[in-house]
């Protein structure tokens, strides 16, 4: 190749290069504007890490805390909520379905994680997504002795589907641990011992932090 043809060479090289920096540059700026809107849950979250083990070491820390999208779901008359209605709380929100074999074998530890730490500063956010009305999924409640965990649900999967779109759910239950501001500390698909010491000792540390 000529010294004439080296020279024309270069402007795409140099140019895929500009364009690469520009993205790592958007990259930084849209991760700042991340950290800035959930400041707190960005200092909190490197304190939460080596929480993460034992019972639910497979907790996943966010590396860059991001507010949660706005769900609505029911209570158990069919009022209308939303998890908007739950800022100013650390909530451990759980999607579970009585079909789903996994979150029924968690739901008693749910239910002690509520009773012992929730209250003002806390609380346990079950969703269920059983399609139909409220009967099933409250009879389950019943036939297990559920006593401290409030009843929500959405039969239309929405909060699901909103979730795996921001890719926090695949399956159930899925399980995310939010600050009082509604931003998502970390996540974990799958069942976990929620009456767990490591668990008490996370949240605690969420709610404290």
């Amino acid at each position: 190749m000529s010294d004439t043809e080296k020279k024309r060479a270069l402007p795409p090289l140099t140019a895929l290069a500009t364009a690469l920096v520009l993205f790592l540059a958007a990259c930084g700026d849209a991760k700042e504007e991340t950290v800035a809107a959930c400041p707190a849950a960005a200092a909190k979250t490197a304190a939460l890490k080596p929480l993460a083990s034992g019972e639910i070491a497979a907790f996943a820390i966010s590396d860059v805390p991001t507010p949660l999208p706005v769900f609505e779901f029911t209570d158990r008359d069919g009022k209308p909520t939303s998890t908007a209605d739950m800022k100013g709380k650390t909530v451990l929100l759980n999607l579970w379905a009585t079909w789903c074999a996994p979150c029924r074998h968690e739901m008693p530890a749910l239910d002690k994680l509520q009773a012992e730490l929730g209250g003002e500063k806390f609380q346990v956010l079950p969703v269920s997504i059983d399609r139909g009305g409220p009967q099933k999924p409250l009879g389950f409640y019943d036939e297990i002795g559920i006593a401290a965990l409030p009843f929500y649900q959405d039969g239309t999967m929405g909060i699901f589907n909103g979730l795996k779109k921001e890719g926090y759910a695949f399956g159930l239950p899925a399980t995310l641990l939010l600050d009082e501001e509604g931003c998502v500390l970390g996540n974990l698909n799958g069942p976990a011992d929620w009456a767990s010491d490591e668990a008490r000792a996370m949240v605690k540390a969420a709610i404290g932090g």
